[in-house]
C-alpha cells in the first residue's frame, strides 16, 4: 500500500509540476479537488469486513493496549530512534520548496527533485528494501537510515546546487522507506498478534507527533537561520544512530526483546 500511493504521488508531483506557473496555482487546486472525489468513489470498492472493522473493547482495553505495548523491552528506543529520523523530515517537507523557489530554482524542477525521492522510495519499499533486510537485518538498516539522514540533512542545509540536491533526493528511499520495512521487519516476531494494531498506532503516533512539534519548531528555525536551519534535523539523525543500535539489536522473542 505504502508503494502504491508513492507511486501515485510520483505521478500528481510530476504532472502539477508542469502545469503549474510562478502565478498560477490554480492546478494544484483542481488536480486536488478530482483526485478527492475520486477517493470518495473509491470508498465503495473497500471490503465490507474491513469498512465494519471496530473495536469492541473500549477504551480501558485501548489503554490498557497501549501500555503493554510499551512495556515490550526496545520498543521504545525503537519509536524514538524512528521518531527521529521521520521527524528530521519535518524541515524539508515544510521548507525545501521555499528554499528552492527563493534560490531561483523552477516549479518543474522543483516537482523533479521531489518526484526523484520519492521514486527512491518506491524503489526501495517495493524492490531492494526487502532484500537488504534479509541480508543485513533490521538493526544494519536502522543505523543506515539515520546515517543518511546525517548525511542529506547537511548537505540540504549547505547548498541549493540542483546537482547535489539531484545526488541526495534519492536518500529518501533510506531515510523513510528502508527505516519503515525495518520497524516492520522488528515488530512482527516480537509484538502479539493481539495487539500488533494498537503497536502499528503507536509507533505512528509517535513519529506523527514528533513531526508536527518538529514542524513548529522549523518555522521559527527558518526565519532565523534559513538554509542553515537543516542542520539541526541532521543533528536529530545523528541522535538516532546509537538509539537504533541499542533499540534494534537482535535478540530473541522469547527473552522479550527485539530480534
Amino acid at each position: 500500500m505504502r508503494g502504491a500511493g508513492s507511486v501515485a504521488f510520483v505521478l500528481g508531483t510530476l504532472a502539477v509540476g508542469q502545469l503549474i506557473t510562478s502565478t498560477d496555482l490554480a492546478p494544484v487546486a483542481w488536480v486536488n479537488a478530482i483526485l478527492l472525489i475520486a477517493a470518495a468513489g473509491a470508498t465503495a470498492w473497500v471490503p465490507r469486513p474491513v469498512a465494519q472493522a471496530s473495536s469492541s473493547g473500549g477504551l480501558r482495553s485501548a489503554v490498557d493496549e497501549v501500555f503493554a505495548v510499551l512495556k515490550i523491552p526496545g520498543f521504545r528506543s525503537v519509536m524514538a530512534a524512528s521518531a527521529l529520523v521521520y521527524g528530521s523530515h519535518a524541515m524539508h517537507d515544510a521548507f525545501a520548496v521555499i528554499r528552492w523557489s527563493d534560490s531561483g530554482l523552477a516549479p518543474s524542477t522543483i516537482s523533479f527533485l521531489w518526484a526523484e525521492a520519492v521514486l527512491a522510495e518506491v524503489f526501495v519499499f517495493l524492490l531492494v528494501g526487502p532484500a537488504m533486510l534479509d541480508r543485513f537485518g533490521a538493526r544494519a538498516a536502522a543505523v543506515l537510515a539515520a546515517a543518511a539522514g546525517v548525511v542529506r540533512w547537511c548537505v540540504a542545509g549547505l547548498t541549493s546546487s540542483v546537482l547535489l540536491l539531484a545526488m541526495i533526493q534519492p536518500l529518501h528511499g533510506l531515510t523513510f522507506a528502508l527505516l519503515h520495512l525495518a520497524c516492520m521487519r522488528l515488530m512482527r516476531p516480537v509484538v502479539p498478534i493481539t495487539i500488533a494494531a494498537t503497536a502499528q498506532a503507536v509507533y505512528a503516533f509517535g513519529s506523527g507527533l514528533v513531526s508536527t512539534l518538529l514542524t513548529l519548531v522549523s518555522g521559527a528555525l527558518y526565519e532565523a537561520y534559513a538554509g542553515a536551519a537543516f542542520i539541526p534535523m541532521a543533528a536529530l539523525c545523528i541522535v538516532a544512530v546509537p538509539l537504533a543500535w541499542h533499540g534494534f539489536a537482535r535478540r530473541t522473542a522469547r527473552s522479550g526483546s527485539f530480534g
